[in-house]
């Protein structure tokens, strides 16, 4: 019975945020790109100077991924975030592509924690995970970067695809969760672009225009990147 009623609060509450994350319209998803370029921002003014620009100057795609735990008897863990890649000729960064994730697992849950991560892919071949219908990205990110209270690593002598930079608030103790993804937020990328399109047609095939808010944050990366600002417009 505790199993079931478990499984059905779970269910509900999933599902809640599920339909939270359809009820979106393009302000809403323009306001979560620019909070993720503040999160971005405040990143960078960090004690320990945050990502160096070397790294973000060399990274081939980057991904900004806001996440919530929390949780009592069970957890649940959602988030949403954009990625956008940059074009190997031009150098133009691609508009951004909404993604989203979602976890969930039971087990003795208390607290409650937020997470804000930078990833930067730093191959073509990390680029193209992004494609994926589920994104994977724990293999290749042997060279994790730190959290808050690690401090922010570089590039190992491995040169390793993947660069996770971690920023978080918030306590958090029980059961690893597990089952999580990472995918593309298929409707909020409708919404945003008005046409049904996929991550690929988006950050590879030219389908999409730039948005202002995205060439915001555009400009925001390759300022930290100590890189021209080469164009308003990020078509490949």
């Amino acid at each position: 019975m505790k199993t079931i009623m478990k499984t059905s609060i779970l269910a509900l509450t999933l599902s809640f945020l599920t339909s939270a994350a359809l009820a979106v319209d393009s302000a809403q998803l323009d306001k979560r790109i620019s909070m993720l370029t503040d999160k971005f921002e405040a990143f960078q003014h960090r004690d320990d100077g945050g990502i160096p620009a070397d790294n973000l100057r060399q990274a081939k795609g980057i991904i900004l991924l806001d996440t919530t735990k929390g949780g009592l008897v069970f957890g649940y863990q959602a988030g949403n975030g954009v990625a956008m890649v940059k074009n190997a000729v031009t150098r133009n960064w691609s508009p951004a592509a909404f993604l989203k994730a979602n976890e969930a697992s039971f087990g003795a849950q208390i607290g409650g924690q937020e997470n804000f991560y930078i990833i930067l892919l730093m191959t073509s071949n990390s680029t193209w995970r992004l494609i994926d219908p589920k994104i994977e990205l724990g293999a290749a990110a042997s060279g994790t970067a730190g959290d808050t209270s690690a401090g922010v690593g570089t590039k190992t002598p491995s040169e390793p695809e993947i660069l996770v930079y971690k920023d978080r608030t918030g306590l958090f103790g029980g059961a690893v969760v597990k089952g999580g993804s990472i995918s593309a937020d298929t409707e909020g990328n409708q919404v945003y672009y008005g046409q049904n399109l996929s991550l690929r047609d988006i950050l590879f095939d030219n389908k999409a225009q730039p948005t202002a808010t995205v060439s915001t944050l555009v400009s925001k990366i390759r300022s930290y990147a100590h890189e021209p600002d080469v164009s308003a417009s990020t078509k490949n």
